[in-house]
């Protein structure tokens, strides 16, 4: 969701701006632009659409060593060439790329900027004019930027030009995430360190409230009230091939092909000397010494917790409650005694989660972020962290990080369950080695995956999923996917609520994905199904061997304990829903509306 990029050097700049703008085309957006800066002052070039749309409209003649890209997902006004950043003011001596939100955006027009004209609808607009405006009244740039940011409410990513000051950038973060990297003659800035990872891997990250000013030779930190702060750069751990598509026509199907190597990257990586999977001491008291968690999530990683919830309930025997990041901050629940909070974030950028985060902090709560990305605001900002290990996932639709979470959460219970004394039947490292074998043979029957892809979704307006037990949460994880990218109105319903509502949606020929992994509840879903075939319904039954019967349409052939199937059967939607929108020519990397980093609330 948006990204930002800036670079200050001797090389011209529009040709780095653009391929960083290109590696963060993964967040999600609607519009793009640059500004460049030199000796002949500011140029702007910006375009509703792709990356591809904005490099043609870039003048190539133009040599400029100092510059600021954006990609926008809109908050504020359409999608448009006039809303797309960079934005600049009233003289167009200032030029702003901003990501996030500013809450009093109307107020502040109100207040501060009557009699401005505005060209664009965008909140983002009433920044570069303020900035203006104080540097009217007096103000040098640096001051005017510190009094500018001390009137914002809301997150914000800010990288700034002066026409008047070729050799500085300055930059500013609060709630959005915003990278500087370091260089040999130039800095870089950058909401990703993927973005900028064409020039360096020395990044040094920046904290809530303090502004930066980017030279060449130089990087400064200052909080907003002007004391300057020392801190040393870290390698980003990222391998550039990592990012490339290689010979897959899109991210998600190499996502969905690299589960069985992310797998046995986290066991490798959370299994000590003894062949056990532990996670460290302090997470493992935290969970001994909680009378209850809470996982806080959104999206697929609220998917990936509900299976959680049962991983630490059955496992470790904690209570656990699973909720909507969202809904959380603003209806907090009673907690009880004792609570751990988890967040389960991919980006571990996630704006609702970090809301909540702030909240539990303040209440004197500990915190465990499980995430991909190390160093992220939830990592940084929680008491502790667990990887996922899972490599740089780019695909809108999250496919390896989310069984990356699944299979984390199971390490932490298990380890939970072996502090607290609890003897458990299984031996989870081979248990998790079972399911990575299963997994590639899963990955490897794509054929039979687009048959039923186009079997059953090639026309269909919408699609239901159900399942029972753990098979429901798989289940609401396989709706997601599918409508995401294929734009298939999709839901996920356990099967026994299909009678009270929802089968009045049934009709001739509607596709139902029924999930059967779990023997409890086999003959239950069973029914389910022979209900909605009274009604017309074109059931696709998805099951276990040994639990499979004569007219499932495919059936996952692994012995595995059925704690793990969800692990095994989420590969067959993951396809599914793949097939679906590529049979249906949607953008399969980079749906319609959506972003991958939502850094707003």
């Amino acid at each position: 969701m948006c990204g930002i990029v800036g670079y200050i050097g001797k090389q011209d700049s529009k040709e780095i701006l653009l391929r960083g703008l290109e590696k963060l085309e993964y967040r999600g957006y609607d519009s793009a632009g640059i500004a460049v800066v030199n000796e002949n002052g500011v140029q702007v070039f910006k375009e509703k659409g792709r990356i591809a749309t904005l490099r043609e409209a870039v003048d190539e003649a133009v040599i400029a060593p100092v510059g600021i890209g954006h990609t926008r997902w809109a908050t504020h006004g359409v999608p448009s060439k006039v809303n797309a950043h960079p934005h600049q003011s009233s003289s167009e001596r200032f030029t702003l790329v901003h990501n996030g939100v500013i809450e009093n955006y109307n107020h502040l027009k109100r207040d501060y900027l009557d009699g401005v004209s505005f060209k664009s609808d965008t909140d983002t607009e009433i920044v570069v004019q303020l900035i203006e405006k104080f540097v009217n009244d007096g103000h040098q740039i640096e001051d005017a930027f510190k009094e500018t940011l001390k009137l914002l409410k809301g997150s914000y990513a800010i990288a700034l030009l002066d026409n008047q000051d070729q050799n500085t950038i300055y930059v500013a973060k609060n709630k959005s995430p915003l990278l500087v990297g370091l260089g040999d003659d130039f800095n870089v800035v950058a909401s990703d360190a993927m973005a900028m990872l064409q020039v360096t891997n020395q990044y040094v990250e920046l904290m809530d409230k303090e502004i930066v000013i980017v030279t060449r030779e130089s990087v400064t930190i200052k909080t907003l009230e002007g004391r300057v702060v020392e801190r040393a750069p870290y390698t980003a751990e990222l391998d550039a091939s990592d990012i490339e598509k290689g010979t897959y026509p899109h991210y998600m199907l190499k996502e969905i092909d690299e589960q069985p190597a992310v797998l046995r990257k986290i066991i490798g990586n959370y299994r000590n000397d003894n062949g056990e999977l532990t996670v460290d001491e302090e997470i493992r008291q935290a969970m001994v010494d909680t009378d209850r968690v809470y996982i806080i999530a959104a999206g697929t990683s609220y998917h990936a917790g509900l299976l959680g919830k049962q991983y630490i309930e059955k496992i470790a025997q904690i209570p656990v409650e699973v909720h909507i990041s969202s809904e959380f901050s603003y209806n907090m629940p009673l907690l009880s005694g004792k609570p751990l909070f988890i967040f389960i974030s991919q980006s571990g950028e996630t704006a609702d989660s970090r809301a909540v985060l702030v909240q539990v902090k303040e209440m004197g709560y500990k915190a465990l972020t499980i995430t991909n990305v190390q160093g992220s605001t939830l990592s940084r900002e929680a008491d502790f962290t667990l990887l996922l290990h899972a490599g740089p996932e780019i695909a809108v639709a999250s496919t390896k990080a989310y069984t990356a979470q699944v299979a984390v959460l199971s390490i932490l219970a298990r380890d939970a369950a072996r502090a607290k004394g609890i003897e458990i039947s299984f031996d989870l490292s081979k248990e998790l080695g079972i399911v990575a074998s299963a997994m590639e043979t899963l990955c490897d029957d794509k054929e039979e995956m687009e048959k039923i892809a186009r079997e059953y979704l090639s026309t269909t307006r919408n699609c239901f999923f159900i399942g029972r037990g753990i098979d429901y949460y798989v289940g609401m994880e396989g709706a997601l996917k599918l409508k995401e990218i294929s734009y298939i109105q999709a839901e996920g319903f356990a099967g026994g609520e299909l009678k009270h509502g929802t089968i009045a949606l049934i009709e001739e020929g509607t596709p139902i994905i029924a999930l059967a992994t779990q023997e409890i509840v086999n003959l239950g879903i069973r029914g389910n199904v022979k209900e909605v075939v009274a009604r017309g319904a074109n059931p696709c039954i998805i099951s276990m061997k040994g639990l499979n019967e004569e007219d499932d349409r495919y059936v996952i052939s692994a012995d595995v304990h059925e704690l793990f199937t969800p692990l095994l059967s989420v590969i067959p939607v993951q396809l599914i829903s793949y097939y679906a929108a590529l049979h249906r020519e949607c953008d399969v990397d980079k749906p319609r509306n959506l972003a991958k980093s939502v850094t707003v609330e």
